[in-house]
């Protein structure tokens, strides 16, 4: 019998702040964390959300070397989601589950700059920039013996992950996983790489926090952000028994794969996941009542996203209320999932609808019921979903739920 599996602690780093109620504060405020970054030369301006971050509230100057930027976001926020669980010391029967779409990409940008410089590389540039590594430094320093595992599936990564801990906790393998994301990717040569994509918000505009525009007419494209978060899920006997506090049930998701084009998004494959999802939970599309869009502001994904959610809830439609967080703290790539799975957790936990953003006009062909003002209540909001659709085609949808 599946066992039902519940949110007990969150960990977070992100533009917007580290602790659960500052980052869900300042989004209900409507707060952008979007900047605008020059770096001279050959680069040219862009638009990023960086996450203000201390390594050395976590890490000695002694352990630093070799352990990049992406793992010491992925250590603090992991960290901070088991303090918040309330659990001094996790048994055997625990996990790590991590997603992350580039990995170390400081060390990897170090080491062609010093070879370039010098003919030689930093010696510690392959654990460091190795995708797992912020998987085995959350277990290290955890002292986690259970299964430590990750998922790089692009925009994807980090809500693959969450679904699969869940799978593990509901199913009786573990009794606990700290399961989320990472990504710190704000280098010169993923920017330019993204850059040449033609997928960045414009940023030449006279208020960069307000470049990102999801499913606005005049969106002009994704900002990019860093950060890293982490959710503690348990079985919910365990937690009632040890008294936990329980911010929602992570009561289902769903997988699927385009299997149509790389980059370009497909509404028959979104649909699939959200199918999926809502199976899962055993629940309608009517119970839902808040969408944490994947929104990423391009001209194409918005469209496909609105359509898949039009064919999926129907005549329910209006009943759902959607917003994209990424018009406040950027699109995180592979922890995307994990931040707007977080986000969308205090959702339903404080019953509380964040806002889309900087729409100055909803594009047409985007016809669901956008959340655009800041400070909306959502009173009896019982469930919620979070997308993540990925390049390469995998898409991924959890659904939260109120706990009765």
């Amino acid at each position: 019998m599946k066992r039902r599996v519940v949110i007990t602690g969150l960990g977070l780093v992100s533009p917007q702040g580290d602790t659960p109620d500052q980052v869900f504060d300042a989004l209900m405020a409507g707060h952008s964390a979007v900047t605008r970054l020059d770096q001279g030369g050959a680069t040219q301006a862009a638009l990023i959300a960086p996450a203000p971050f201390d390594a050395a509230r976590w890490f000695t100057r002694l352990q630093l070397p070799g352990v990049d930027r992406v793992s010491q976001l992925a250590v603090a926020a992991a960290q901070m989601a088991q303090n918040d669980a309330g659990l001094a010391k996790l048994d055997e029967d625990t996990g790590v589950y991590v997603g992350t779409g580039m990995g170390g990409a400081s060390a990897i940008e170090k080491a062609f700059n010093t070879h370039q410089e010098s003919g030689r590389v930093p010696p510690l540039t392959v654990p460091a920039f190795m995708p797992n590594a912020a998987a085995a430094h959350v277990a290290m320093r955890a002292k986690i013996h259970g299964p430590v595992l990750t998922y790089s599936i692009a925009c994807a990564s980090a809500a693959v992950a969450i679904s699969e801990a869940a799978k593990a906790v509901a199913r009786g393998d573990l009794e606990c996983a700290i399961a989320g994301g990472s990504e710190a990717l704000l280098v010169p040569s993923v920017i330019r790489a993204w850059q040449a994509l033609q997928t960045l918000a414009n940023p030449n505009s006279d208020d960069p926090s307000r470049g990102c525009r999801p499913f606005s007419a005049d969106r002009s494209g994704l900002v990019l952000g860093e950060g890293a978060a982490f959710l503690v899920l348990e079985p919910l006997d365990t937690a009632i028994q040890r008294g936990a506090r329980i911010y929602a049930e992570l009561a289902g998701s769903g997988v699927s794969c385009d299997a149509v084009h790389l980059t370009k998004p497909d509404a028959a494959g979104q649909v699939r996941a959200l199918r999926a999802a809502l199976r899962d939970s055993s629940l309608e599309p009517s119970d839902i009542g808040y969408c944490n869009a994947h929104g990423t502001a391009t001209i194409v994904g918005d469209v496909v996203e609105s359509e898949a959610l039009q064919m999926v809830w129907g005549h329910d439609l209006d009943q759902l209320a959607v917003s994209s967080t990424k018009s406040m703290h950027g699109h995180l790539l592979g922890a995307a999932g994990a931040l707007e799975a977080a986000i969308t957790t205090m959702a339903v936990w404080r019953q509380q609808l964040p806002p889309n953003m900087h729409t100055s006009a909803q594009d047409p062909a985007c016809a669901i019921r956008l959340i655009t003002e800041p400070g909306t209540a959502a009173s009896g909001l019982r469930a919620a979903i979070s997308n993540s659709f990925a390049f390469g085609g995998t898409n991924a949808v959890l659904v939260f739920r109120q706990i009765n």
